[in-house]
This record gives structure tokens, C-alpha cells and sequence, in this order.
């Protein structure tokens, strides 16, 4: 993770400060992700986890939603962000900044449709003790 990009996330995670569902069976899948968490803390009733995400090339995070607020960075690649209507709603290369809102009403999906893996820092803002995403169904897209 670059300075500026930790310098980012930094500032997004003081706003953040400042200012459940099960799993279904028709869950899709994530293919060619993997993460690491760089921190977690807790503060009061919040969790506050920063992680670097990677997105193989073809590969998707499946459909999900999370229990509270992400702030992303991509650092590397091209972003394909999908929202539950099956039409992209982010989009960008490296250094573009998004959030992802909270909640069953927010399904999306990342698929990563280049040709190099797309690397994203993200800060996760949730309830403390909540999973880092929930899985969900496909809303009837095309692709998973």
C-alpha cells in the first residue's frame, strides 16, 4: 500500500469516526480473490479492519453486501464494480477512490475483466464482531 493511498484510507477512517442476515443457499461464489489484513481494531462498537484485496484475472468476489461501510482504493488495475441492477456503477484505474454502502439493499459485485490483477486497499467500517461481507444471490445478472 502506497503512502498516499494509506493517507487516504487514514482520512476516510477519522470521517468514519467522526460522523443481520444470513447467508443464503443461492450464494455465488468469489473466484481468484484473496486478502490480508493489514489492521483491525476496535473501537466502542466498531471494527475497523484494513485489507488488501486481490482480484486474479477472470476472477469475481461473488455476489455479496456487508453489515457496514467500505472505503476502497484501487491500487493496480482496472475496476468493474457492479451494482444489484447488473449494470456497472464504478469504474476507473488505479488511484480511483469509491465506497461501498452498507446493507442487504447494496448487493454488488467486483469482477475484474483485465488482463492484470486488480489490488484494492479497503477500509472496513462494520458492527463489531460482523463477517467482512454476506454473501448473497445473484439478482438475476448475466454473470457471477
Amino acid at each position: 500500500m502506497t503512502l498516499g493511498s494509506r493517507a487516504v484510507l487514514a482520512g476516510l477512517a477519522s470521517c468514519a469516526l467522526v460522523g443481520s442476515f444470513a447467508a443464503t443457499a443461492q450464494a455465488t461464489p468469489s473466484n481468484g480473490v484473496t486478502g490480508v489484513i493489514i489492521s483491525r481494531t476496535t473501537i466502542g462498537d466498531t471494527d475497523y479492519i484494513l485489507r488488501e484485496i486481490t482480484i486474479a484475472p477472470g476472477g469475481s468476489t461473488g455476489w455479496h453486501y456487508h453489515d457496514g461501510t467500505l472505503y476502497a482504493v484501487l491500487r493496480q488495475g482496472e475496476l468493474s464494480h457492479y451494482g444489484a441492477d447488473c449494470a456497472i456503477d464504478q469504474v476507473g484505474g488505479a488511484g480511483t477512490a469509491f465506497v461501498e454502502r452498507a446493507g442487504l439493499g447494496n448487493v454488488h459485485l467486483e469482477r475484474n475483466l483485465g488482463t492484470v490483477a486488480q489490488i484494492l486497499d479497503v477500509l472496513y467500517v462494520l458492527p463489531a464482531g460482523s463477517p467482512l461481507s454476506e454473501d448473497a444471490p445473484n439478482p438475476g445478472c448475466p454473470f457471477d
